[in-house]
């Protein structure tokens, strides 16, 4: 889901056949990150051929890393970004580069785990290797290579007061960060796990957007940042693990390496795509409540799920009620009906007792009759199981949560809504405490 800001950067680039690349702005252990003279307030994140772990103690040239990896980040950042995660990716410029917004990075790296292994294990022993955590286990390290990125609290993360893009990094942002680590793990877990893939753990880091002063998933997410498990099984882990658990690296162990590496830039592009496929469709009892459904069809167009509308009524033409409702079980595509009727509503009750498919009454109540019509939706005869919500767009929501069960997509479009809404709630308490002092 695009913002217009990004919008508007793709129709700047389309004019563009070549980006002009300015001065170096930093350089880590496998990027570059390039300023953009014609794109102010944006960057060039250029991957380099070159693998490494201990904070670089061990180091070596990895023909293809480049490319690997920037196919890696892309697909993932766009994954986020689809779902509604705010992130500072733009898009894939080159095989080995992308365009990103312009950010002040934060110096802290946020891990998230599902499974117990790894460092984890070292700094707590008696934790058996494979222990899971519900929720998600969150660790926080700040960035200093000299000293091995020791781990840190939030309250010293608080104490350091970092100052990024202008916006001072306090409770509010450390919460930020935080939730949405989780979510974001949560989301990347989902998708992995339709690949039948177990995601164990992951870091990622943030940043300040500096021309909107807000905080963005930022840097870069690839297979140097999380450990995959095929089947669950560590024996046979696909991540940069397998690098540094080399006990010698010679062609051979580099070249086995690499196939981890392009196995999961080639899976990941899969991410992108679910094999379950749905639709809601919207039965209105009249054409005076098409602007009742209309409503509904734009909500479902948020979490990426087709939408139909069809005027039939229960009461006047049952027959073809049900001829219309057979349609759309012959076919074999997963299919939520939303019911709309005012007044008397038969249609709802008519469908749910006609058909194996979930049912959604959303009946568009008036001010007059509205307190007593809303009954015919929820005093339902023995055998009927048809639920009943009265905004169009919650009608859309509940048969998302429908679909999100077998599709990883709409249910990271979900899980990015309640994140985001969470954000907005915190950030709003924020600005009004700060206004109230």
């Amino acid at each position: 889901m695009k913002d217009d800001g990004i919008e508007l950067l793709d129709s700047k680039m389309e004019n563009i056949t070549e980006l002009k690349v300015g001065k170096k702005l930093n350089e880590g252990k496998t990027k570059e990150v390039y300023e953009l003279p014609e794109l102010p307030g944006y960057v060039l994140m250029q991957s380099k051929d070159q693998i490494t772990a201990g904070n670089a103690a061990r180091k070596d040239h990895m023909e293809g890393k480049a490319a690997i990896s920037n196919k890696t980040t892309s697909c993932v950042f766009k994954l986020l970004q689809e779902a509604g995660v705010k992130t500072a990716f733009v898009r894939k410029y080159s095989d080995t580069a992308f365009v990103a917004a312009q950010c002040e990075m934060i110096p802290i790296e946020w891990v998230c785990r599902r499974i117990a292994t790894g460092s984890f294990l070292k700094r707590h022993p008696g934790v058996k290797e494979g222990y899971k955590f519900y929720p998600p286990k969150r660790e926080m390290f700040f960035k200093d290579d000299a000293n091995n990125d020791p781990q840190w609290s939030a309250e010293q993360i608080l104490a350091a007061k970092f100052n990024c893009a202008g916006l001072l990094i306090g409770q509010t942002e450390v919460d930020i960060m935080s939730r949405s680590t989780v979510a974001i793990f949560e989301i990347l877990e989902k998708a992995w796990s339709t690949q039948d893939c177990t995601l164990v753990d992951m870091k990622i880091e943030f940043g300040v957007d500096v021309s909107k002063k807000e905080i963005v998933l930022a840097d870069v997410i690839d297979n140097d940042s999380w450990r995959l498990w095929p089947s669950g099984d560590r024996s046979q882990q696909k991540d940069k693990q397998t690098y540094r658990d080399l006990k010698e690296v010679t062609p051979e162990a580099m070249q086995m390496v690499k196939r981890n590496f392009e196995w999961v830039a080639a899976r990941v592009e899969l991410l992108l795509e679910s094999a379950h496929q749905g639709r809601v469709v919207v039965l209105m009892g009249s054409i005076s409540d098409l602007l009742h459904c209309e409503k509904i069809k734009k909500s479902c167009a948020n979490y990426g799920i087709p939408c139909e509308l069809r005027v039939t009524s229960a009461h006047k033409g049952p027959d073809e009620t049900l001829r219309i409702k057979s349609e759309y079980e012959g076919d074999g595509v997963p299919t939520v009906f939303v019911a709309v009727a005012g007044r008397s509503n038969g249609l709802g009750p008519v469908l749910s007792g006609n058909t194996a498919y979930p049912v959604v009454n959303c009946p568009p109540l008036t001010a007059d009759w509205g307190a007593q019509d809303v009954w015919s939706s929820l005093r339902m005869p023995s055998g009927l199981g048809c639920s009943t919500v009265l905004s169009p767009e919650a009608a859309a929501q509940f048969a998302a949560q429908i679909f999100g069960l077998s599709n990883h997509l709409v249910w990271s479009k979900l899980r990015s809504s309640t994140l985001n809404t969470w954000i907005s709630l915190k950030q709003a308490d924020k600005k009004l405490r700060e206004c109230s002092i």
